[in-house]
């Protein structure tokens, strides 16, 4: 993979550790001015000094401490973001949480709350801070990170699964209403990854996250997951231009063939193809349910 993004700027949510942080480093390892956003102050400016490590005196690496969740802080991101970088055309929406975990009835409700506040709210309000600018250049790339919840129930991580279809449903239709301005809107599946969430589900145990996760996630652990790297380089791929045109798509980086979507750009563009969607019985081979 060499996909160049000199001359790009970007904003890159939960930057201070794990895939945001492996994000920051492919981004100004291929070029690009980052503007790294992280809750907790300590560890984003560790993370900070790193990734400066990595580039070069023409760069610009700044970092904001912020919570994406509080709309005063997103206008102020976006606002260091342009001043210092007035190219500037990539957003990352990275940070997120698991929320509460547990049955329903047992979590506490603003851990709930706030777990929708962090990963859908904040995305949409990052978004809706940042088009104004994208619309102007009539051109951008915001790029959502997704998770497990989009496709797939999780009983006992509730806050996590529901934030994180809505989000990718808020991509889809988001890619629509500014196909015309040149701002390709996608999603990431990064996979299973090794990262603090990870960690999380096992510190919760499996009385609150039921022992099949739980389970499944020390396997995870012992074996290493996914790569870092794998969404890192997707994630470049959809911030360069080798995949203008590419919108509204959910993309596994493990799983999908992406690498070569620049191939089939008329396919993708005209179809439903990495979308959500609901499944009738034809799609599983079952001869009933058609009117």
């Amino acid at each position: 993979m060499n996909y160049d993004l000199k001359g790009c700027s970007a904003i890159i949510t939960g930057a201070s550790q794990g895939l945001g942080f492996e994000i920051c480093r492919f981004y100004v390892q291929a070029g690009a001015n980052v503007i790294m956003c992280a809750r907790n102050e300590k560890l984003l400016e560790e993370a900070h000094q790193k990734i400066k490590d990595y580039s070069s005196p023409k760069q610009i690496v700044l970092a904001v401490r912020s919570d994406v969740s509080k709309e005063e802080d997103v206008k102020r991101i976006v606002e260091i973001a342009l001043t210092n970088c007035p190219d500037l055309n990539i957003l990352v929406n990275n940070a997120g949480v698991y929320g509460p975990k547990g049955l329903l009835e047992d979590v506490d409700w603003s851990e709930w709350v706030q777990a929708i506040q962090i990963n859908l709210l904040g995305s949409v309000l990052l978004c809706k801070e940042i088009l104004p600018h994208f619309k102007s250049k009539r051109y951008g790339k915001i790029i959502q990170l997704s998770g497990g919840g989009a496709t797939a129930p999780l009983p006992r991580i509730s806050a996590y699964a529901a934030s994180k279809a809505a989000v990718i449903r808020f991509i889809e239709t988001l890619a629509e209403e500014v196909r015309e301005f040149g701002i390709d809107v996608n999603a990431i599946a990064p996979g299973a990854l090794n990262t603090r969430l990870l960690d999380d589900v096992i510190e919760a145990g499996p009385e609150k996250v039921g022992t099949f996760f739980y389970e499944r996630a020390l396997k995870q652990k012992a074996t290493g997951g996914t790569e870092l790297e794998k969404g890192a380089a997707l994630s470049v791929f959809l911030a360069s231009k080798s995949s203008d045109g590419i919108t509204g798509k959910l993309i596994s980086a493990v799983w999908d063939p992406w690498e070569k979507f620049n191939e089939h750009i008329e396919e993708l563009q005209t179809t439903d193809l990495y979308t959500l969607r609901r499944i009738v019985p034809k799609d599983r081979g079952f001869n009933w349910g058609d009117v």
